[in-house]
């Protein structure tokens, strides 16, 4: 994957921040990531360019490796993606509650300025949240706690409804059957397609008959 001057500037701007708090460089993915004892946790940096500026999104999430080695194996991706899978997935600015979910950026002085911007948000908040979500019990909750409403920790609302159910089912969630028939109906409102559905009923009877180790 080409890697922009303005990406490697980035890089170079963020990488000595990241790299004290255990966080790896992977310019091919774009990305920060720090591997854990569950996983990983990881900072998605996406550009797009304009003919004035660069506008930048910062997106921030974990791999449950537990949760995506049971629901890659009934989620429809390409088996190219399925190890750097996120469990949850969410930008600066949602987190924030920011209304723009961009940074723009156009000259040197902005990027420095944006980059201080991002350091200070992980400092303050996002380091801790990300330690915080990387727990099994808090991963559950976050996912679960409101099934009929969009969860704003993914994007995608489908896939939440698999790993939302697993999550539930290795953290021995009481409300495990009421989530089933909760996400069985949301999973008809979101896609008509049959063989979406098909799936998500062989993942209720597998983690129905699931004994974790």
């Amino acid at each position: 994957m080409t890697i922009t001057p303005f990406e490697t500037n980035l890089y170079q701007h963020l990488a000595p921040f990241f790299a004290e708090h255990g966080f790896t460089l992977l310019p091919e993915k774009k990305q920060f990531r720090r591997i854990n004892t569950s996983g990983f946790q990881n900072i998605i940096l996406s550009s797009v360019f304009c003919v004035d500026d660069t506008m930048l999104d910062v997106n921030f999430g974990a791999r449950n490796d537990q949760i995506e080695q049971i629901a890659q194996q009934f989620l429809n991706n390409q088996p190219d993606f399925r190890l750097d899978a996120n469990t949850f997935l969410l930008s600066v600015a949602r987190f924030s509650g920011f209304q723009s979910s961009r940074y723009k950026i156009h000259s040197g002085e902005a990027l420095s300025d944006v980059c201080e911007k991002i350091e200070l948000f992980f400092n303050k908040q996002g380091f801790d949240f990300l330690d915080s979500a990387s727990i099994l019990s808090t991963l559950d909750l976050l996912l679960n706690e409101s099934p009929n409403q969009p969860c704003q920790f993914v994007y995608n609302q489908t896939h939440r409804c698999y790993k939302g159910l697993i999550a539930a089912r290795l953290n021995h969630n009481p409300h495990f059957e009421g989530l089933v028939d909760s996400y069985r109906h949301l999973l008809i409102r979101l896609t008509q397609n049959p063989y979406e559905q098909l799936h998500f009923e062989r993942l209720i009877a597998y983690l129905q008959h699931y004994s974790a180790n």
